[in-house]
């Protein structure tokens, strides 16, 4: 875990971290980020008293902060204490995990590659619009899954991709080759990543934390200055793709897992419903280690682009489709 000047809300962290259930033994790799506040200070305070280990690193302060730097830093640390055979759960130092975080990890990497937790935001000034937006992209998560339905997702998916709960074993991560040094959308990459490698990604309803709301944040890009933007804007700056649109790409994420294992009779017909060439699908395929793997490579985007409409008109025809692919149940 990387923080950055976080010494008012580490406390909560480690608080949460000493009170988990069924978790086992584990340590906390905690990347002290060009801190200049008492950071360090509460760490050494807690550290006699938490049931867990503390392992710290310093690195240099940089007027410029880097969020995927920090995160890999983070992780390399990780790696060097829990070894090739460890596993990793990334968090932020502004979170507070529930009682069974480690353990619901651990149960989700028993089925899958990548598991993905569900971030709950609490405390401070609420955002109404941003509510909305993320029972909105909650919905899409349940329309990919009624339309894409795979055997390790979770009983209860989510949109998030964030490193606020991502875990993974150490092998997995190597081979995603780590966070990429970015200012901001490091882990939607990763997770990017694991998706084109085929890997099974698990979002997990059932997996939380919580984390903060404030407005002024550490990370460039994050969500403390999409927050902003939603007061300013009252969400009038809110644009999404179509749900028709996506739905497009889900449904055909479908029928690429359902064509793989006979491409040699369902390559045209593929070709067709992608637009795309036979030779294409085929290039795709001779690449690609698996049906997952084959699915997020070969869908392309909807033939001349998404639609990009308001937050009303993506919400409306989002419960249309919902009601026309699950009923009343939606």
């Amino acid at each position: 875990m990387p923080a950055r000047n976080e010494a008012a809300l580490l406390p909560r962290l480690l608080t949460g971290l000493a009170a988990q259930e069924r978790s086992g033994a584990f340590v906390l790799c905690l990347l002290l980020d060009g801190c200049t506040d008492e950071s360090e200070r509460v760490v050494t305070a807690y550290r006699a008293i938490v049931p867990y280990a503390i392992v710290t690193r310093h690195i240099a302060a940089d007027a410029t902060p880097n969020a995927g730097r920090a995160r890999a830093a983070a992780m390399a640390l990780g790696l060097e204490t829990v070894g090739a055979d460890g596993i990793l759960l990334s968090t932020d130092a502004d979170t507070v995990p529930a009682p069974d975080w480690v353990a619901t990890n651990l149960a989700a990497l028993d089925i899958a590659d990548v598991a993905v937790g569900l971030i709950v935001r609490s405390g401070g000034m609420p955002s109404p619009v941003q509510d909305r937006i993320e029972a909105y992209y909650d919905g899409l998560a349940r329309l990919r899954r009624l339309l894409d339905p795979i055997p390790w997702e979770g009983a209860r998916p989510h949109h998030y991709t964030s490193a606020a709960s991502l875990a993974c074993s150490a092998q997995t991560y190597a081979a995603l080759g780590g966070f990429d040094a970015v200012p901001a959308g490091e882990d939607g990459r990763l997770v990017d990543t694991a998706h084109r490698l085929g890997m099974r990604v698990r979002r997990d309803g059932t997996i939380r934390v919580e984390t903060s709301t404030r407005r002024e944040g550490r990370a460039l890009g994050g969500l403390a200055g999409h927050l902003r933007d939603m007061d300013r804007t009252a969400g009038a700056s809110a644009r999404m793709a179509h749900p028709d649109d996506v739905a497009w790409r889900y449904a055909r994420h479908a029928l690429a897992r359902a064509g793989w294992p006979m491409l040699d009779t369902t390559a045209e017909s593929l070709a067709a419903a992608l637009h795309r060439p036979v030779a294409d699908i085929l290039a795709v395929a001779s690449a690609a280690p698996n049906a997952e793997s084959f699915a997020m490579q070969v869908v392309p985007d909807i033939p001349g682009g998404e639609r990009l409409v308001n937050l009303t008109t993506a919400e409306a025809a989002l419960s249309a489709l919902l009601l026309r692919h699950a009923g009343a149940d939606a």
